[in-house]
């Protein structure tokens, strides 16, 4: 039985498509083949090659209009308040975001299989296993990260409502953020055609507004920035990997990446897939954080919508407001859309227009407890950091899978979810997927040194290593458990 519903098919029955096999039906309409009335009709079901789609270049667009946002600006800045030089941010930044080639690996199974990340990862878990898996690592973490991008782009918002002359009270604050999520919700509502036809443009218009933002900030920048106590020793290798790991939070919140390439035809090259998407998200990022390392130089970046308007001239500063704004709703339009995905595959069976939704009124709230009740600065920091526990062991596992089975994925097998399917292992769990990346919790665990200190880290003097350990850890206890997954690949 599939674990999803197809949306509602308003107006006149359409005529059905050929070759559905998955137990749903698919209608065509004169837009993007599984959408109907704009609304995408599919969920967590296998898409049928007769659906199939676009190019690769596509995904380019996609994760670059993602990463032009005022969350990367302020993590940028945030590696020069921790009191490395800036050309020591530059070089965090730069290795940090190279994980953004596992993000590209990661969505080389959506043509393949058809299906999303979030069923694709049942052959790694099982699929019961892969419900607790989703309701984690899918869902909880998305609707984390939604609702702090959201209150990035809400605070953009509130200096944009401040320069019209209105008070920008509780009241007001709370209908921004309202008013930015339902935007937000619209895109990710309509889906994966909605988000590819948007992009493109979104990624021109952005990419204009931060190369202007860019010439100012580089005219200020001190080039030779050094802080007045610089960090030295063990001071130093501790913020090093603290701050690669917080620059990686980035590509690897994004495990879902096939969600967005699994209506490529299946006979697409695989790098094609993993290099567009890893290109996309790779350049845009490290211009952006690399322009708020550079703007720590000269503004204060514990408020950089503030800080770096005085730079700016007065007719450009709107502008600038609502680039960050339109930056971050292109980002958490892709983070609600795997969400809703994610809810689905936790064995709900509920429309994806309306597990978006679901998502949307979750993450609203956090949000307006992130800006009215806690430190906004230091909750992005300790979700970020904390985040990686979970997400660097999971991404190695899955990278690891791809990498055994040579990238073979059955997509009607990964729909069948009976005790009878390939993928229902024991009981419904995959126990080598499950203790591989419980291992790899448990190492990270005992490695960082973030909200709290782990035991290897403190003997360690501080120095943060749970990243580096948490996938080393992950990734190897599964490729010993599943060997025979290679051998019979």
């Amino acid at each position: 039985m599939a674990s999803t519903l197809p949306d509602p098919h308003p107006g006149p029955r359409p005529t059905p498509l050929d070759g559905t096999t998955d137990g749903t039906t698919a209608y065509r309409d004169t837009g993007h083949t599984g959408h109907t009335g704009g609304v995408e009709a599919h969920g967590i079901d296998h898409i049928p090659d007769s659906e199939r789609r676009g190019r690769p270049g596509e995904l380019f667009s996609v994760w670059a209009a993602a990463n032009v946002n005022y969350l990367s600006l302020v993590v940028g800045g945030s590696l020069v308040l921790m009191g490395l030089t800036l050309w020591q941010a530059l070089a965090v930044i730069v290795v940090g975001n190279l994980f953004w080639l596992l993000t590209g690996l990661l969505a080389v199974p959506g043509p393949v299989a058809g299906a999303p990340s979030e069923v694709v990862t049942r052959a790694l878990y099982g699929v019961r296993g892969n419900r607790v898996n989703n309701a984690v690592t899918g869902w909880l973490i998305s609707v984390c990260y939604f609702a702090l991008n959201l209150a990035a782009a809400a605070t953009a918002a509130f200096a944009l409502v401040d320069r019209a002359g209105l008070p920008v009270n509780t009241g007001v604050k709370a209908a921004v953020v309202v008013l930015v999520a339902t935007v937000t919700l619209a895109i990710s509502v309509y889906g994966h055609a909605a988000i590819v036809r948007l992009y493109l443009p979104v990624t021109l218009v952005l990419t204009a507004v931060f190369a202007a933002v860019g010439v100012v900030v580089l005219r200020h920048t001190d080039v030779g920035y050094v802080p007045e106590r610089p960090l030295t020793g063990t001071a130093l290798w501790a913020t090093l990997p603290a701050g690669v790991a917080l620059i990686a939070s980035g590509p690897l919140s994004y495990t879902t990446s096939a969600d967005f390439s699994r209506y490529l035809p299946r006979s697409t090259p695989a790098r094609a897939v993993a290099g567009w998407t890893a290109f996309g998200g790779f350049v845009s990022s490290v211009l952006v954080c690399g322009l708020g390392a550079c703007a720590a130089t000269a503004v204060d970046m514990n408020d950089p919508e503030s800080s770096l308007q005085p730079l700016l001239p007065g007719w450009f500063r709107p502008v600038f407001l609502l680039a960050l704004v339109l930056g971050t709703v292109a980002l958490n339009a892709l983070t609600a859309y795997s969400a809703g995905l994610a809810l689905q595959a936790v064995g709900l069976r509920i429309r994806r227009s309306l597990s978006v939704l679901v998502d949307g009124a979750v993450s609203v709230s956090l949000t307006l407890y992130a800006l009215l009740v806690s430190d906004f600065l230091g909750t992005v920091g300790d979700v970020l950091q904390l985040t990686m526990l979970l997400l660097g062991p999971s991404t190695a596992v899955y990278a690891t899978d791809i990498l055994l089975r040579r990238n073979r994925y059955d997509g009607p097998a990964l729909a069948d979810e009976s005790p009878a399917g390939p993928f229902w292992y024991t009981g419904g769990v995959n126990w080598s997927g499950a203790l591989a990346l419980g291992a790899g919790v448990a190492a990270s665990a005992l490695c960082v040194d973030t909200a709290y200190t782990g035991p290897v880290a403190a003997a360690l003097g501080g120095v943060d290593l749970a990243l580096p350990a948490g996938m080393a850890v992950a990734s190897a206890l599964y490729a010993l458990l599943m060997r025979h997954v290679r051998d019979t690949a």
